[in-house]
């Protein structure tokens, strides 16, 4: 059993019907995203908000987290990165499991919302699920070991890529190569450049996410 855990904020209108996972970046923790659970909620009454922590402390901002190390950043391996990503996939993995159960929302109306890299988490494990999630948006991230999506993507849910053509720590570049291998692995995806936005979320951005939300879980 996954044992994630991160804030949580109860559907505004009582009574939940859907689910949205906020995934946090490198070195920060489910605070970090939860507030988007406030503008969003106002369009998305039936909606539950959960933003777990990813499973282990950062190397480099040992108050938050992360999903795995990144060598460039924090002298880790390449190998410790790997296996890093392998164990936080498998604990995202158990997690969906866990909270469909505890809120009692199926796949087919939950959305992941990642940052950074927490979008890169969403479109590796989220494909590779037998039961497909209603859709993923991916703010700032990149697609990570794009040659084999198409044979170990069993679920193909649509894809939102929003990035910042500002950015600087994840390049922008990133969002046109995840489009097009998800698109030649057989997935439906949209894309939106917030002009002058950096490694951040823009209001132009979130917008677009609440319009995409709207549509898959209608």
């Amino acid at each position: 059993m996954s044992t994630l855990e991160g804030p949580r904020r109860a559907a505004k209108s009582g009574s939940a019907t859907s689910l949205a996972i906020l995934l946090h970046g490198y070195g920060a923790d489910g605070n970090d995203l939860i507030g988007l659970a406030d503008p969003l909620a106002e369009h998305l009454p039936d909606t539950v908000f959960v933003a777990p922590n990813a499973p282990s402390p950062c190397a480099v901002n040992p108050s938050g987290y992360q999903w795995f190390p990144i060598p460039w950043m924090d002298g880790s391996s390449e190998v410790e990165m790997g296996q890093g990503f392998a164990a936080a996939a498998a604990a995202l993995d158990g997690y969906l499991d866990t909270v469909a159960v505890a809120e009692g929302i199926g796949p087919e109306k939950t959305v992941l919302i990642g940052f950074s890299q927490g979008t890169m988490m969403s479109l590796h494990v989220a494909p590779r699920r037998t039961d497909p999630i209603a859709g993923i948006v991916g703010f700032s991230g990149r697609l990570l070991h794009p040659g084999s999506l198409a044979a170990e993507a069993v679920s193909k849910p649509p894809v939102l890529l929003i990035h910042g053509d500002a950015d600087q720590v994840v390049p922008y570049t990133s969002m046109p190569e995840a489009e097009t291998a998800l698109k030649g692995a057989g997935f439906s995806v949209e894309t939106h450049t917030s002009a002058g936005i950096g490694h951040g979320i823009g209001p132009d951005g979130l917008g677009r996410a609440l319009g995409f939300m709207q549509g898959v879980l209608a």
